[in-house]
């Protein structure tokens, strides 16, 4: 149904797209994978019309996709949803959803809600048509954008990501809805980095590697090591390294901590060197807790830090005594994205680089130089914009922000989100070298798999209330779903 030939693309003289060729059919869900940097964000903004191709061509069956022009690509049938939000924060969800799909003068409110209801109901999300945008959760928002792509009667739609902010039983109830819009016959191209979404829901599947075809495969004839050696370039014999540290003293306790109607009841501790994953269903409270703990949340409760209870007042109190929470949402509340990167590593910590009130840059740069080679950030230089990083090197810049000076306990709130199978790796790494070293890492994660093969032991919260603890020997999926879901085992 959809189909690029020999499709080509260069940025100032970076070749991001070589002679790619990509097709999708009807009632096929096509899976598009690679690592950050392969091609794949500027093949789908190809495929849907947004960036015209230096050479090659795309059609929807005969007709040629108007290069350039994504709202006339959309009425033609291809509908996208990226992986950055498009939505309007201050809008309702009625208006996000026909924003740009008004007709005539006056709008048919009645036709609109009756509509964004239906198609809410077959996401399962149940908001009001009326509900800001701004007043949602990530999750939410995510499937509000998903909402706004099958408003249209799409032919193809093109899925960039859309699992990042939902948990497991979201994702289940997202692939039912996509197994039966491909029934009906819909194209569904579809980007993920987690590689066993991609087994459960692709019929087929594409790897782009330096902006190049590696292959593509119907998705039961390949393995999951396959897809990581086509995909890399190389074999990753161990996706979560092996945990060699053994946790030590408590350095971070909660007591009956909540932050109502947030969360209303949460208690943990976090050891020196340990990984204490948090996990849970989408607004049972996880990263509010994370929040809490910083000083972002005013909070009951007790905190202690070294055995002395703490209230911070804000962020930056937490800082000084040696706490740090990094965002699950880095690119709105992370990164100071037209910054460069040298100043988004060192931002959080500009006093120890100036005398007498002036910023000496010498320092500054050598202090930046020094935690990009730690934390491996890969780019142009310390000049490049953040904006301009791969996602998993924004990611290791914002762990090297925050660890710029020694930590006791680093939240890290879906450390991995929107992150490739390669830099996932190294991210992990990272971790495991921070806890070697005796910090204490709270790991919030609605990756399961994550959880799973990085905690040392696993706290489970459901409904705004820490429900369970399971150390490392004894966490498996279904344990950890019984805690969230208050099912019975």
């Amino acid at each position: 149904m959809l189909t690029a030939e020999g499709v080509s693309k260069a940025f100032g003289g970076v070749r991001a797209l070589s002679d790619v060729d990509f097709r999708v059919a009807p009632g096929e869900i096509h899976a598009l994978v690679g690592e950050n940097g392969a091609g794949k964000s500027t093949l789908i903004r190809i495929l849907s019309g947004a960036t015209a191709p230096d050479t090659g061509s795309v059609h929807l069956d005969s007709v040629a996709i108007p290069a350039g022009n994504p709202a006339a690509t959309r009425r033609l049938g291809v509908s996208s949803v990226h992986q950055e939000f498009t939505l309007v924060p201050a809008l309702s969800v009625a208006d996000n959803i026909f924003l740009g799909r008004e007709r005539g003068w006056l709008l048919r409110r009645r036709e609109m809600n009756a509509r964004v209801r239906e198609v809410l109901a077959e996401l399962g999300l149940q908001i009001s048509t009326a509900s800001l945008v701004q007043d949602l959760s990530v999750a939410q928002q995510q499937l509000v954008e998903i909402a706004r792509a099958l408003v249209d009667d799409a032919r193809v739609l093109i899925l960039d990501e859309p699992t990042a902010a939902l948990a497991d039983p979201e994702i289940e109830r997202l692939f039912i809805v996509l197994r039966r819009l491909s029934a009906q016959g819909l194209a569904i191209v579809y980007i993920s980095h987690r590689l066993e979404e991609i087994f459960s829901i692709a019929n087929r599947i594409t790897i782009l590697r330096d902006g190049r075809t590696v292959g593509s495969w119907p998705a039961n004839a390949v393995t999951r090591a396959d897809l990581i050696r086509h995909m890399v370039g190389r074999t990753l014999s161990e996706e979560y390294p092996p945990r060699t540290t053994a946790p030590g003293r408590t350095i971070l306790e909660l007591d009956r901590v909540g932050a109502p109607p947030r969360f209303m009841d949460a208690s943990l501790r976090v050891g020196a060197g340990e990984i204490v994953g948090l996990a849970g269903l989408v607004g049972a409270g996880r990263t509010s807790l994370g929040l809490a703990i910083v000083g972002a949340l005013r909070s009951s409760g007790t905190v202690r830090l070294n055995g002395v209870p703490v209230r911070f007042d804000s962020p930056s109190a937490a800082i000084r005594a040696g706490l740090a929470y990094v965002t699950e949402d880095r690119k709105r509340l992370g990164l100071f994205a037209q910054m460069d990167t040298a100043a988004n590593i060192t931002v959080t910590f500009l006093r120890a680089f100036a005398r007498h009130g002036w910023l000496l840059s010498s320092m500054e740069r050598l202090a930046a130089e020094a935690a990009v080679h730690d934390y491996d950030v890969r780019g142009a230089g310390l000049h490049q914009p953040a904006a301009n990083l791969s996602g998993g090197n924004q990611q290791k810049l914002i762990l090297a922000r925050y660890l710029l000076k020694p930590r006791s306990v680093i939240v890290l709130d879906e450390p991995t989100r929107g992150v490739d199978v390669g830099a996932r790796a190294e991210i992990y790494r990272i971790i495991n070298r921070l806890t070697d070293e005796g910090l204490g890492v709270l790991m919030i994660s609605s990756d399961l798999n994550e959880i799973l093969g990085m905690s040392d032991r696993v706290v489970v919260m459901r409904n705004g209330r820490t429900v369970g603890e399971l150390p490392r020997c004894d966490a498996s999926a279904e344990r950890v779903m019984t805690l969230a879901t208050g099912t019975a085992a």
